[in-house]
């Protein structure tokens, strides 16, 4: 970019990509209603493009109530409706039906989701930090655990892959290359 600095390499192409990595990627992510709107997002990107959840990410937000998953979980048929016919999101009645699901999931919880996610962080000083894109895990035991234990507890559309992007995306782990501006300065 035009700034000289050295970005992850998926960083690059377009200015949103820019100001998510920059901004918020790899960063700690506190709140219910933060990592759940990122875990939902998270779902929605599945085999889709960062870039076109990141363009519709207003929309998402207005379309699933701020992703406040008090309201969330109150959704029935004719918000589903609603929401395959908002153009402005992902329409794919499994996503909408698994985000509506996961908001439930969450009120069910016997511990605070920022617990939950956060217990599957893996240890920061054991972490190696990848030297190129190439060397970005897809998975890793961690998100293996963390996705079964979501399902376990209801949860859907949380898959170790799935997982793993949260946990990069909310700051579990930080996958900045290691030549980034960004690494290490979570």
């Amino acid at each position: 970019m035009t700034d000289g600095r050295q970005r992850c390499g998926w960083a690059t192409s377009a200015p949103e990509y820019v100001a998510y990595h920059d901004d918020e990627w790899g960063r700690p992510l506190r709140g219910v209603t933060a990592l759940y709107e990122r875990l939902s997002l998270e779902g929605f990107q599945s085999g889709l493009s960062w870039l076109v959840i990141l363009r519709k990410r207003e929309s998402f937000r207005a379309a699933f109530a701020g992703f406040d998953p008090a309201v969330v979980a109150g959704f029935d048929d004719a918000d589903v409706e609603r929401l395959m016919a908002d153009s402005g999101i992902v329409r794919n009645r499994r996503k909408v039906d698994a985000t509506i699901a996961n908001a439930r999931a969450v009120l069910e919880l016997d511990v605070p989701l920022d617990d939950l996610l956060w217990s599957f962080a893996p240890d920061a000083a054991t972490h190696v930090r990848p030297a190129t894109l190439a060397d970005v895990a897809a998975t890793s035991p961690e998100s293996v655990a963390m996705a079964r234990e979501l399902k376990r507890r209801g949860f859907r559309f949380v898959g170790p892959t799935t997982c793993y992007a949260l946990m990069q995306a909310a700051g579990l782990v930080d996958d900045h290359v290691a030549s980034c501006w960004r690494a290490g300065t979570a």
